[in-house]
This record gives C-alpha cells, sequence and structure tokens, in this order.
C-alpha cells in the first residue's frame, strides 16, 4: 500500500500543464490587403496587426512569439523563428495597427483563391485606379483601367 501512495504522490507531482495561446483572429471573408514594403502585405484598417506573406498569414502574439496560418480563417499555428520572415521580424510591434494610408497596391484575395490587385496612381489631380485579376492559373488575367478625380479607399 506503501509503495502505491509513493506512485501516486510522484505521478500528481511530475504532472504539469503547459497552456499556449494561439491568436483567435479569424476572418469570414478574405480581409482586404495593403502592400506596405515589397512583399509585405498588411490587413487594412484592422485592430491587430494581421501580416500576408508569400501566401501566408502572420500575427504576433502577446507573448511575442510569431504565429501562421495558410487561411484567413484561422487556424494559427507557433512558426519556429528561423521560419519567420525578416520583413516581419524587423517590422516594430503596432507599426500597421489600423493601417489606413491610402496605399499605391490594395489586393484582395477571395476564398475561392482569385487575387484582384489595384494600383492607384496620381496625375494632375485625377486618380488612375488599374484593376488586375487572377483567377487561375488556367484561365488567365482580366486587366483594366479605371479613373476616378476624387478616388476614395
Amino acid at each position: 500500500m506503501d509503495g502505491l501512495v509513493m506512485w501516486m504522490a510522484l505521478f500528481l507531482q511530475v504532472q504539469f500543464q503547459v497552456q499556449v495561446s494561439v491568436p483567435q483572429i479569424r476572418f469570414e471573408v478574405a480581409p482586404p490587403v495593403v502592400e506596405v514594403q515589397p512583399g509585405l502585405f498588411v490587413v487594412h484598417d484592422y485592430e491587430e496587426e494581421v501580416f500576408v506573406v508569400d501566401g501566408q498569414y502572420w500575427t504576433r502574439g502577446g507573448d511575442g512569439r510569431w504565429y501562421r496560418s495558410r487561411d484567413y480563417r484561422g487556424g494559427w499555428a507557433a512558426a519556429p523563428a528561423p521560419a519567420v520572415p525578416p520583413a516581419l521580424v524587423r517590422t516594430p510591434r503596432g507599426r500597421y495597427r489600423h493601417y489606413k494610408e491610402k496605399p499605391e497596391k490594395f489586393r484582395v484575395v477571395s476564398a475561392d483563391g482569385r487575387v484582384t490587385e489595384y494600383k492607384v496612381k496620381e496625375k494632375h489631380g485625377v486618380e488612375e485606379w488599374k484593376v488586375k485579376e487572377k483567377r487561375d492559373k488556367h484561365e488567365g488575367k482580366h486587366e483594366g483601367k479605371h479613373e476616378a478625380k476624387h478616388g476614395r479607399w
């Protein structure tokens, strides 16, 4: 009996729990993202900093760790430090929270994988918007130009 009690006490002493809180960020539809550096996109005007690099979503947790997801609907997993893109590591925390500046390039990725890219240039007080839609590798691209004197995002 003493052996059983001793074994139970030992078992209870070595049991512990480690809880890692992964981000709960989830979008119902693909969020619009803005290119803030070459190849580095951030979700436009969102309360948390959510980045997109090479088709993956990234966010920094409250514990300082980086988390990534392949889907805008969630599924976050902690990323090992060597896997975090250098542009993210160099980005100061909070720099792109609620990012609203007028972008030169704006991208929207839909749930079916279509990417619509908007480029904005201003000439002589007239904004020129170029829209490029990539549907599927096999379908090709659709491009069009739209001009607006007082375009807004």
